[in-house]
């Protein structure tokens, strides 16, 4: 499935600190410096003659229960044409890390709430990208346990919500088999590296039949 870019549409990019990648930090980069700038130049390099406006929300650490809390102002009052989320690897990370668990019923109910709010409040077309892991570190193979759910949760949304889907987690572990190792894609398993957000650039570009 493909999205259609109007000309004048408004595209929000929504997740955690692989959309963040430093827009909130670095005040002269409004749409951090990761896949969703890139993602922004792609199209404007495609589509010169267009008016499209990019807008970055992610916030650094968020689980899918502090989307929840922000999505009003953070989603619904923007009023975009086109939505793409990412979020869900915190949720399992937070699991190994500090053992507070969200659990993948838990983090569906309020995904499904979310995407809910977006359908009855805009018209908007969706962009689900699934959570992914490319594990570094031996240990991060047992969090698939805790991420696998997750994902099929969103590929499940992505059905039900009649949104495209970017297959994120294919596409990263796939790629790091081809470059020689996870950390050329994902340094520390998680945050992609600059070839990680290209990556996803192109591949969410993709989706707009760029």
């Amino acid at each position: 499935m493909t999205i259609s870019l109007h000309r004048s549409a408004t595209v929000l990019f929504q997740g955690d600190s692989i959309t963040d990648v430093g827009r909130l930090t670095e005040r002269d980069t409004p749409l951090g410096n990761g896949y969703a700038r890139l993602a922004a130049e792609r199209v404007r390099s495609a589509r010169p003659d267009s008016d499209i406006t990019f807008v970055n929300r992610g916030v650094s650490g968020d689980g899918i229960s502090d989307l929840r809390a922000r999505w009003r102002e953070d989603a619904l009052e923007l009023e975009p044409d086109v939505l793409s989320v990412l979020i869900g690897v915190n949720d399992t990370w937070r699991r190994y890390a500090t053992g507070a668990v969200t659990t993948a019923r838990a983090f569906e109910d309020d995904y499904r709430a979310i995407l809910t709010q977006a359908r009855e409040r805009l018209d908007a077309q969706l962009i689900l990208i699934e959570p992914f892991l490319v594990p570094v570190h031996e240990e991060q193979w047992a969090w698939r346990e805790d991420l696998d759910p997750r994902i099929q949760a969103v590929r499940r949304l992505s059905e039900e919500f009649d949104a495209a889907l970017l297959a994120a987690d294919g596409l990263l572990n796939q790629a790091a088999r081809a470059a020689g190792g996870a950390e050329y894609v994902a340094g520390d398993g998680v945050h992609p590296t600059p070839l990680g957000h290209a990556l996803l650039a192109e591949a969410w570009t993709a989706l707009a039949g760029l």
